[in-house]
């Protein structure tokens, strides 16, 4: 298998999130993304078995994505300071469980478009955890997800800007298309500021399939990121109505490999 291609456990939502990573681990997949789902899920006994699972089948967590990215506008980013303080801990957790099952990279949403803060109390917040993550060896990543601040290349850039070079952010091809850009567009602004990569095709009807099964230019895509001297994995991260059967991620991972 390969040291760059992965897969992420959310693509076996709504299955839990220890059987979906025990299914990465038995197709074989080298890398994964882990998608917690619920408050439980960063206790200490789901961090043992998914400790369990990642030994077994000798997997590497590349990532963690928290399900809280939907709140993440509400308790991180309103102009109520008492909701932004009292949920730090949580986030705190969160860094520390991606940090014991091995992961460096923890996927961010951010703020919902319009939002009810300025972009510089946004910034100064993003960036406080940066710091939190960074105790725990642990790279907060901003995720160019549509109808979101990040959606745009020129306000991720304006982030890196004001934060520095601990500015990272996680690439999502089929984010860029839902708003209207290209990979094109990040890469050539931010390439050295991308961290991590999820990858998924596209057709005239759905954004978002299987890799090799529509008609986005995987070629070009990574012959892209090579020139750019990007480093990180390509994580495959789908939807449960985005393909028909498992074997058919298996199939796209060995010819991805391929182009690799």
């Amino acid at each position: 298998m390969s040291a760059r291609l992965g897969v992420s456990s959310s693509c076996f939502y709504p299955l839990e999130t220890e059987k979906s990573l025990e299914k990465v681990g038995q197709y074989g997949f080298e890398n994964t993304e882990l998608f917690l789902n619920s408050f439980s899920e960063m206790d200490d006994s789901f961090v043992n078995e998914y400790l369990r699972i990642k030994d077994k089948y000798g997997l590497n967590i590349v990532s963690l994505h928290p399900f809280q990215s939907f709140a993440e506008s509400f308790y991180l980013f309103s102009n109520y300071e008492r909701r932004w303080m009292d949920i730090l801990p949580v986030y705190d957790r969160l860094f520390k469980v991606t940090s014991l099952v091995g992961a460096d990279i923890f996927v961010f949403h951010g703020l919902k478009i319009p939002g009810s803060i300025d972009d510089e109390t946004y910034c100064k917040r993003f960036a406080h955890l940066i710091e939190m993550g960074e105790k725990y060896g642990v790279r907060v990543c901003h995720e160019n997800v549509v109808k979101h601040r990040g959606e745009s290349p020129s306000y991720l850039k304006m982030m890196r800007d004001y934060i520095g070079d601990k500015f990272n952010i996680v690439l999502d091809i089929k984010q860029t298309r839902r708003a209207g850009y290209t990979p094109d567009d990040f890469l050539d602004i931010l390439g050295d500021s991308v961290a991590h990569i999820h990858i998924s095709d596209k057709n005239d009807k759905l954004d978002c399939i299987t890799p090799l099964k529509g008609d986005f230019d995987f070629k070009s895509f990574f012959e892209k990121t090579e020139k750019i001297g990007y480093k990180g994995k390509f994580m495959i991260e789908l939807y449960e109505w985005s393909y028909s059967d498992a074997d058919e991620i298996a199939q796209a991972y060995v010819e991805l490999e391929k182009m690799i």
